[in-house]
């Protein structure tokens, strides 16, 4: 499984506003700039963000983006489909029924649902179900345990210290 890098700036992105604490929009040439991103592939992971109600936009010099709810209300699947879109991890393209084996088979390959496809399901869901469980709150604590001055130099990279 591998997912863009838009997931990891997007969560980032996320967090740094939420440790900003104040209602300010910050515009997304300052947003990339906070971790050296490139600012077009940014903004573009920032409006996936508005359309999916995390983030706002105000346009204008003084506009940017801010977040559109509060972090503990905002989960890592929240964030994740945003940006990556709500398929299935795995696509089932029914090789079951396919080949010397499915010939060989009475019925074609046996039922119509398939064993590997339902584990697969189970393991997708299983996934998500963690991902919702995870608040950008828990991740900005956690992130504040492991450095406990990030917060304050993501308040000082964004002017606000």
């Amino acid at each position: 499984m591998y997912m863009s890098k838009g997931v990891e700036w997007a969560v980032h992105t996320l967090v740094n506003l939420a440790m900003l604490g104040d209602d300010d929009p910050v515009g997304s040439a300052q947003l990339a700039a906070a971790h050296g991103l490139p600012a077009a592939y940014l903004t573009k992971q920032l409006h996936l963000l508005v359309k999916a109600e995390l983030l706002t936009s105000t346009p204008g010099p003084r506009g940017g983006f801010r977040l559109a709810r509060d972090p503990d209300s905002i989960t890592m699947l929240d964030v994740v489909l945003a940006i990556e879109g709500n398929e299935s991890l795995f696509r089932c393209t029914g090789i079951k029924r396919c080949g010397k084996i499915a010939e060989l088979q009475t019925g074609g390959g046996g039922s119509a649902s398939c064993a590997v496809n339902r584990a697969m399901y189970r393991a997708d869901l299983a996934w998500r179900d963690a991902l919702a469980t995870q608040k950008l709150s828990d991740v900005r604590r956690e992130l504040e345990m492991d450095d406990p001055a990030v917060t304050r130099a993501v308040r000082r990279a964004f002017g606000r210290e």
